[in-house]
């Protein structure tokens, strides 16, 4: 029997014409489970225009302030001024101390991963404990620890090896990640059938080869946006260094701040440039991520 759009669909939008069950349309949000990608479908999702909208607000500011001997354009041209050196010296390390955590976190969060999926009872629980350790700990506080634990200088022989404090951040936050990179590991790869690793013991595969060869291929596409979310989540996180007095762009910002004789109104320019920046590196990479999540999808 054929139904008309104008009477509905029965069991859906009307009344069910008889008492067999209706199987009703998938509903994506019951079932699936938490979004891994949070944090990149809301940086993605925010409108072109709300970069546009915090510009606008700070210049904007002067006609709410009250008349003063460093006026609010004062600020702006101190930053400017400050600019070249917020940038090269400030900002540009934040992003070489997201490079060298990610990359460490994801060598070490890849085989922590690997030790969770172990036939060995030992290795795998000691990579769980490790991974829910990390994965629920502060990041400040992990920083903090790094920072008292690790000692300024390695002396071996007569040789003197200074550990600088950024060396340290690096190590921090590499900590963390490195636990999130190894549940994405241990899901991608419990995400493949399980027929394709019986297909592989029937010929003869080892464990080893199945791995290698059939499994952690096939699961490079689906660790990509994730990987990428993380790294998104690493680059906002690095501001927290400048409480280990690390020099990026928020301790060279708040020294700039002094140097101009510490004025109130040089905190809005200065820490809006600061969210501008962040927002223009991370924005891009949120819509990357989004996009090589639905390019990567599995299609019902």
């Amino acid at each position: 029997m054929t139904v008309s759009a104008r009477n509905g669909i029965p069991g859906v939008n009307t009344a069910p014409l008889t008492d067999l069950p209706v199987l009703l349309p998938l509903d994506r949000s019951k079932a699936t489970g938490p979004d891994a990608l949070l944090v990149s479908r809301w940086l993605a999702g925010m409108p072109a225009w709300v970069p546009l909208a915090i510009v606008a607000v700070i210049l904007l500011w002067p006609l709410t302030a009250e008349a003063a001997k460093f006026t609010y354009f004062n600020a702006i041209e101190t930053l400017f001024r400050w600019l070249p050196f917020l940038i090269k010296s400030g900002f540009l390390f934040n992003i070489l101390i997201s490079f060298f955590a990610m990359a460490i976190g994801t060598v070490l969060g890849a085989a922590l991963g690997l030790g969770q999926i172990s036939l060995n009872p030992v290795i795998r629980w000691t990579a769980k404990f490790m991974t829910q350790g990390f994965r629920n700990s502060p990041w400040l506080v992990l920083l903090y620890i790094v920072l008292l634990a690790f000692p300024f200088e390695i002396v071996i022989g007569d040789v003197i090896i200074p550990v600088p404090d950024w060396m340290k951040a690096v190590i921090g936050l590499s900590l963390p990640i490195m636990a999130n990179i190894s549940e994405i590991v241990r899901g991608a790869v419990l995400s493949v059938p399980t027929a394709q690793w019986e297909a592989s013991e029937a010929l003869a595969f080892s464990r080893t080869q199945t791995l290698w060869r059939i499994i952690l291929p096939q699961c490079f596409k689906r660790m990509i946006p994730p990987w990428m979310n993380w790294y998104a989540i690493l680059t906002m996180a690095t501001p927290l260094c400048s409480l280990l007095g690390v020099e990026e762009l928020i301790t060279l910002s708040r020294q700039a701040m002094e140097g101009s004789d510490n004025h109130a109104e040089l905190l809005v320019p200065f820490y809006g440039f600061a969210l501008l920046i962040f927002f223009a590196y991370c924005y891009p990479i949120a819509r990357w991520t989004i996009r090589l999540e639905r390019r990567f999808a599995v299609k019902f």
